[in-house]
Order: structure tokens, then sequence, then C-alpha cells
């Protein structure tokens, strides 16, 4: 949109895309929320599951950099900021995260299935996935690079 979160309001909204207001207003209880919605189906898709390429060190991989393709791509890392931007307090859960936790779960599964030795779901969530989106969000470089070094300290930590 190019305006600043805070500059996002549903009268905004509704005459870019052509509606009335009450529309928005009727779907959303806050423009955070309308924000937030639009971030899960910018940076996540119905369906998304991470790579099945018979190594936990390669799903990881290739996992955080197709992330981190998407995530810098000028519109998506727009989405991502104004997300954060419209946040205004504390939440309880952010259904980006809990999608990436599901797809975090499916690749250590099939990992221990078979055999490998495998950090938890909460280390590749804090070690690999958080830092990448911190890095978007604060405008840090992030390169296929970057994802590797990730995925290389969170497999130290397997047990």
């Amino acid at each position: 949109m190019g305006e600043g979160a805070e500059k996002i309001t549903f009268p905004v909204v509704a005459e870019r895309a052509g509606v009335n207001p009450t529309t928005l207003y009727r779907r959303w209880d806050s423009v955070h929320a309308l924000l937030e919605e639009v971030a899960v189906a910018a940076l996540t898709r119905d369906g998304e599951s991470a790579p099945d390429t018979g190594s936990l060190q390669q799903d990881l991989t290739e996992w955080a950099q197709v992330i981190a393709r998407d995530i810098t791509r000028p519109h998506r890392a727009r989405y991502l900021r104004a997300m954060v931007s419209a946040r205004t307090e504390i939440v309880a859960s952010c259904p980006v995260t809990e999608k990436r936790r599901e797809q975090a779960s499916e690749v250590v599964s099939r990992a221990r299935e078979r055999g490998e030795k495998t950090p938890s779901v909460p280390q590749i969530l804090d070690h690999v996935i958080a830092p990448l989106y911190h890095h978007v969000v604060f405008a840090l470089p992030v390169d296929r690079e970057y994802a590797r070094r990730l995925v290389r300290d969170v497999l130290a930590m397997a047990e």
C-alpha cells in the first residue's frame, strides 16, 4: 500500500478495494486483524509444506532458503513490516508462526523416522525461522549463505 501501518484505515483500504467500509468493519474487528490476515495469506500458502529431500540438513536448508527468498521480495517484506507495525500489544499466538511450527514439525518428524538426530521444533523456530523474519523486519541482509549458517547452527543443537 505504500503508507505506514498507522496510516492504513478501513476507509483507505475500502477506497482502494472499491468496497464500502462497512464491508470491512463486518469482517474484521480492527485494521490489525485485517493486516494480519493479509500478511498470513501473503507469507504462507495453503497446502505449502517443507521440502522432503531425505536429509534433515537439506530439508532445513532448502526450507530456510525458500522462506528467505519469499520474505525478502519487496511486497512480502512490506506486508511483514506492516503486520509488525500494526501490532500494539503482545499476542498469544501468530498465524504465520503457527504455520511455520507445523512445517518444522513435519521436517522433524520425517527426520526422526529416518533415525536422524534432530533439534527441537522450538529450536528451529527460534534459531532459523525467527532470525530470517527479524532480519527482514529490520531491513538487514538475508541471503542463501545466511540461511545455510542458521541451519548449521541449529543442527549443532540436535540431540
